[in-house]
């Protein structure tokens, strides 16, 4: 290759690589604008009307659900929508748009999310910290939500690896919970790798069962201290904020980075011939 079309080939890289800088600097300007857009005017409808801010969750949950859904299905992510936490959020929105005022439901999506609501006041509410013993207490901030989570698991099973096995065994990409989470815990190399394969790769998925449920069994028992003590779920908030902040910051700064060489060199790869393919091109064709 001549000195000319290093040059030439140094020039396009430098200006490729000016326009992937430009790019992802608008991306996290962009995504950064958003962001804090959206936190600070939740905070201040928070505030401002708080009887208001289930309408916007309802919104939220109905706009961007369906988009998701849609996304998710191109990716072939869609299975990721029957994880816990939409399951969750689908009975806690049952709850904001029929049952608003009803306690023991209250409890039970408390217990899902362990966040703080506060529901309108009237004469005839008893308030929510208002309860008749710690056995109701204990029923509904942790026996019940676990029957509710126990029933999620067993039809999560039932659909993926049952009713759905010989379409996610045909389809490697097609990703779920357990196959996003094992493909990055193998990555690393983790503990969480290691646990799960204590009794085998073949016995993996009930590894990942058992962890998860031995997880949300501990988290569960938390409920029950931090629905009592307004300062341990003050902390209990500070710490999530903090964890939701700190992720963020590092998506921002460094997963997005990540995903955009990625994007690019996919681009390169498939914009520019092997190597070896240049190499035989530039070659000289002998004659005959």
């Amino acid at each position: 290759m001549s000195s000319t079309e290093d040059t030439e080939e140094n020039s396009y890289a430098a200006r490729r690589f000016q326009r992937v800088k430009q790019r992802f600097k608008d991306r996290s300007k962009v995504t950064h604008f958003l962001g804090v857009f959206a936190y600070g005017g939740f905070c201040f409808i928070l505030g401002a009307r708080p009887q208001d801010v289930r309408y916007i969750y309802c919104l939220f949950y109905i706009t961007f659900v369906p988009l998701r859904w849609i996304y998710y299905r191109y990716k072939k992510w869609h299975y990721y929508l029957l994880d816990f936490c939409y399951y969750a959020n689908t009975i806690f929105l049952i709850m904001l748009l029929f049952f608003p005022r009803n306690q023991k439901l209250f409890m039970v999506t408390f217990s899902f999310a362990e966040a703080t609501m506060h529901p309108e006041e009237t004469e005839q509410e008893v308030s929510w910290r208002q309860v008749e013993s710690k056995s109701f207490l204990c029923t509904w901030l942790f026996t019940v939500p676990l029957i509710a989570y126990v029933l999620w698991q067993v039809l999560y099973f039932l659909i993926v690896n049952v009713l759905r096995r010989q379409r996610l065994l045909k389809d490697p990409e097609v990703m779920t919970s357990y196959r996003g989470l094992s493909k990055k815990a193998q990555k690393a190399n983790n503990i969480w790798w290691r646990l799960s394969g204590i009794l085998g790769d073949q016995n993996r998925m009930f590894m990942y069962i058992l962890l998860q449920a031995l997880f949300t069994v501990a988290t569960m028992a938390l409920t029950v201290p931090i629905f009592l003590s307004y300062e341990l779920h003050l902390i209990f908030q500070i710490l999530k904020v903090s964890a939701a902040v700190w992720n963020g910051g590092n998506f921002l700064l460094e997963v997005m980075p990540r995903q955009v060489v990625l994007k690019e060199r996919k681009k390169l790869e498939v914009a520019q011939p092997p190597v070896e393919d240049r190499s035989q091109e530039n070659q000289p064709v002998s004659g005959e």
